[in-house]
């Protein structure tokens, strides 16, 4: 399919678009919460498994991998981007982990992260996702924002894919979080708002990862590996650990495979 026409599309409005397009992939997941009360701890292994995958492909093939290519073209270390821009966005995912209050999946109250705070169990649960959702607009973002300085077929292609893999991931994401809000105690309708309210940071993410590019373009390999550690950080504090909770651990490990296959296989079809 010809997508020329886009070239004259403002990255940032690219980005918008594409992050809106993964918030209303997440608010189509919480909207499960109109037919199920609860889902199955195999299920739900499964699809943390595939999200943890589709995250894991991404910041490989979506992120690092683009930030190397675009160092060594510029005559630099091609390592260096890499490694100081991916361990910065570890850090400042852990940075806010440590200060943020948030309560992850199947755990219970007394293992709040973060400044010791008196609010609901409910809100801690819903700002553990959003916490989760910020690297993954942002990646988008970044991705669409470096068509300003190379627009190519295969640049919007790459972003494209990173887009709809994160979105593909968004969806089970939307149902962990409405579905156990319901558990708690609250009515669907509510329980779908806070669940598709998760993603919507997704893109304010998106829209300042594309704007930060394109005011400071020597900056975007560094922005990609950023993107691609803070959501590698993601990965190993949040989703994995959640993912292996229980007997089915082999579920979240083959839906850890079927994601990372799913992503290459996007960002290579597609990029």
């Amino acid at each position: 399919m010809d997508a020329s026409w886009l070239k004259g599309v403002s990255p940032i409005v690219l980005a918008l678009a594409a992050t809106l397009f993964t918030w209303g992939v997440t608010a189509l997941g919480a909207a499960m919460v109109f037919f199920f009360k609860s889902i199955k701890k195999r299920i739900l292994n499964t699809m943390l498994g595939f999200a943890a995958g589709v995250m894991i492909a991404a910041s490989y093939w979506s992120l690092l991998k683009p930030a190397i290519e675009m160092s060594a073209a510029g005559g630099g270390p091609p390592w260096l981007p890499a490694v100081v821009g991916f361990l910065s966005g570890g850090a400042f995912l852990l940075a806010i982990d440590k200060v943020l209050p948030h309560l992850h999946m199947g755990l219970d109250s007394q293992n709040v992260e973060g400044i010791k705070t008196s609010w609901q169990r409910s809100t801690l649960l819903i700002l553990a996702i959003t916490l989760h959702n910020i690297p993954e607009g942002l990646a988008v973002g970044v991705a669409f924002g470096q068509l300003a300085g190379s627009w190519t077929p295969a640049t919007l292609g790459s972003a494209m894919a990173l887009a709809f893999g994160i979105g593909l991931q968004n969806f089970p994401e939307g149902a962990a979080v409405s579905i156990p809000l319901r558990r708690e105690g609250f009515s669907r309708i509510k329980s779908f708002w806070y669940g598709q309210l998760s993603g919507l940071v997704e893109p304010l993410a998106g829209v300042a990862g594309s704007v930060l590019v394109l005011l400071v373009k020597p900056l975007l390999p560094y922005a990609l590996s950023f993107a691609a550690g803070a959501m590698i950080f993601v990965v190993v504090e949040e989703l994995i650990p959640e993912a292996q909770r229980g007997d089915e651990t082999d579920l979240s490990t083959i839906g850890a495979l079927l994601g990372f296959a799913a992503m290459m296989f996007l960002d290579v079809a597609l990029g």
